[in-house]
């Protein structure tokens, strides 16, 4: 029986993180949803947009430890976002859009520090990545999940998400 892990990640629109770990190979699911808020109860698009419940767009990526590590898909991660920005990823403007990893476990927590202490070099800017203990996730409305999939006409996909996974394929062509 093979094992699988989760990984928690917010890097700007959900739509965007979530058409690129669709494809990569090991990654069993993706779903979008929302973490990280003070606010209590379910937080529905409008209020994690309005950037006052304290929610970031995320993905949660549910993926096969035998075929991809979380450390690949941490690295994977930090090289599909602009990590040194502050809440501004692109076009999404908000601290709904931050760039945030949140982990499931103390191992994941150890990773991600080591990940970014290795990457501080490579960038001109401090990286403003936050890493936090996964504390709540809310699964997004259904018409956010797989957006890219069926929607890949619509100005946003066209404009935004097409050439980010040209881009991330010839980057990983691996997956």
């Amino acid at each position: 029986m093979k094992t699988v892990e989760k990984a928690t990640f917010g890097g700007g629109c959900f739509w965007c993180i979530e058409a690129l770990f669709t494809i990569v190979k090991g990654v069993e699911q993706v779903v979008s949803g929302y973490s990280g808020g003070s606010v209590p109860g379910y937080p529905t698009y409008r209020e994690v947009c309005s950037g006052r419940t304290g929610h970031a767009e995320v993905v949660q990526v549910t993926f096969c430890p035998e075929l991809i590590s979380y450390e690949r898909l941490l690295t994977l991660f930090m090289t599909v976002h602009d990590p040194t920005t502050t809440h501004t990823k692109g076009v999404s403007i908000g601290n709904q859009y931050r760039s945030v990893i949140y982990t499931h476990n103390n191992q994941q927590q150890q990773s991600a520090v080591a990940l970014i202490e290795t990457l501080r070099p490579r960038f001109e800017k401090p990286i403003t990545t936050e890493i936090a203990a996964l504390k709540n996730f809310y699964l997004a409305e259904a018409y956010h999940q797989k957006y890219f999939e069926k929607n890949p006409e619509q100005a946003y996909c066209q404009g935004i998400i097409r050439p980010k996974l040209k881009a991330f394929q010839r980057e990983h062509p691996e997956g």
